[in-house]
């Protein structure tokens, strides 16, 4: 599983990068997480407002810090 994390480092994308280790650390999965902050790869996954999560190559979340909840959802 890889979980990319789109934006350019502000204080949202970071919590985003937070919450989304901690979703991992608790539900137990496995994945690689990375950070991708080039503007024309995040344009690329139609995104035009983040923080976004995307997962497996699938945007599931965009223009909004996911709880850790949510994202274990999305991990499911």
């Amino acid at each position: 599983m890889k979980i990319e994390i789109l934006g350019t480092g502000c204080p949202k994308c970071k919590l985003l990068e937070a919450n989304a280790k901690k979703a991992l650390e608790e539900s137990g999965k496995k994945a690689e997480i990375v950070k991708v902050t080039e503007i024309d790869k995040i344009v690329g996954y139609g995104v035009m407002s983040t923080p976004a999560i995307v997962i497996d190559g699938e945007v599931k979340s965009y223009g909004k810090v996911a709880s850790i909840e949510e994202i274990k959802e999305m991990l499911k």
